[in-house]
């Protein structure tokens, strides 16, 4: 009886399949093994082009005028619970298309949006005009972008998007907001950059951009629909919530804002939180709590106290029930400390 000959073993220490004297043999294997990889990719979620998984949120549009429309999300901060669902967007229906202001916080929610938009008019989509940068009112701008919109910001968007803070927080986004987040979102970067104030007509509407930051970011950017008397301000304005603040310039916050009242819009649409007919009232909230914040914040900065022991005296009762209270304040408050220990050295 003739014993089976071992296989061969090559210089790699590996042994020989004998699959390079069956080609045939060996393509087999290759198409097996790639078959298998991509079935576990898709089995786990893990594959390169991996589409995000639909939102279950609701987002109706509520009609505020004959030709605008709006989505409002969640009053907390970003969770799986809300999908990522927790800043607004608008749009406007004309004659000549759709503009829509900001795209919400995931590659879903925009394609979630769109498609409420597409039951409303059949329209296309012409501009999407982008309140600022942060990720809950960018990420979804994909699902606009693969549909022939243009997408308008801000100059500063540019130096933004030259800095590793992007990719940094898409990591952040891929593990927190999965599967609604995944390995094939991109950054969408804007087709058009606008340096200052500008203005356009569409189907029979005019549309006045206004630059307002540095303030809440340094690339603000509000919407006023003119002939509707209706006003987007990203995330100048959070209703029912407490603000966002971020890094932000908060005196020349304040100062955006009484130029925003200015405007005296019929109808304000906030970043997050409903929209509003009585502009100058829902202002409060959030020049309020920046007036408080800076206030308490320069007083302990004035009197060299530490941190710690200035946010531990403050009486925040009159902020403390409202929506994002524990996950935000004490940021906002450091971040405030530090702007006013510089504002006090003459900085800024």
């Amino acid at each position: 009886m003739m014993l089976a000959r071992p296989p061969a073993r090559r210089d790699d220490g590996q042994q020989d399949c004998g699959c390079d004297r069956h080609p045939r043999l060996r393509v087999v294997l290759w198409l097996l093994w790639l078959a298998l990889v991509i079935g576990l990719a898709i089995f786990t979620g893990h594959g390169l082009a991996q589409a995000p998984a639909p939102v279950t949120v609701d987002l109706t549009p509520r009609q505020l005028t004959p030709r605008v429309w709006y989505v409002e999300g969640d009053t907390g901060t970003v969770s799986l619970r809300n999908q990522g669902f927790m800043s607004n967007a608008g749009f406007v229906v004309t004659d000549g298309g759709v503009v829509v202001f900001d795209a919400l916080g995931t590659p879903a929610l925009g394609a979630a949006l769109l498609a409420q938009i597409r039951r409303i008019t059949d329209k296309p989509v012409r501009r999407v005009v982008v309140s600022h940068y942060h990720a809950d009112h960018f990420y979804g701008l994909q699902a606009f972008k693969d549909a022939g919109a243009e997408i308008v910001a801000h100059r500063a968007v540019r130096d933004y998007l030259a800095t590793d803070a992007p990719k940094l927080r898409l990591a952040e986004r891929r593990q927190s907001l999965a599967p609604w987040v995944t390995a094939s979102m991109r950054i969408v970067a804007p087709d058009r950059y606008i340096d200052g104030d500008a203005s356009f007509r569409l189907g029979g509407l005019n549309f006045r951009l206004r630059a307002a930051g540095p303030a809440h970011t340094a690339e603000d950017l509000m919407m006023l629909v003119e002939e509707e008397g209706v006003l987007f301000a990203g995330d100048l304005v959070f209703a029912g919530r407490i603000p966002f603040v971020g890094d932000a310039d908060t005196r020349a916050w304040l100062a955006a804002l009484e130029q925003l009242a200015a405007h005296r819009p019929r109808i304000l649409v906030a970043g997050h939180g409903p929209a509003s007919s009585d502009a100058a009232g829902d202002l409060e909230l959030t020049r309020g709590y920046l007036r408080f914040l800076r206030s308490e914040m320069g007083r302990a900065a004035d009197e060299l106290l530490e941190f710690d022991e200035a946010y531990a005296r403050t009486d925040w009762s009159r902020f403390a029930a409202l929506p994002a209270f524990e996950a935000a304040n004490r940021r906002n408050a450091y971040n405030v400390f530090l702007s006013m220990q510089r504002e006090a050295l003459g900085g800024r």
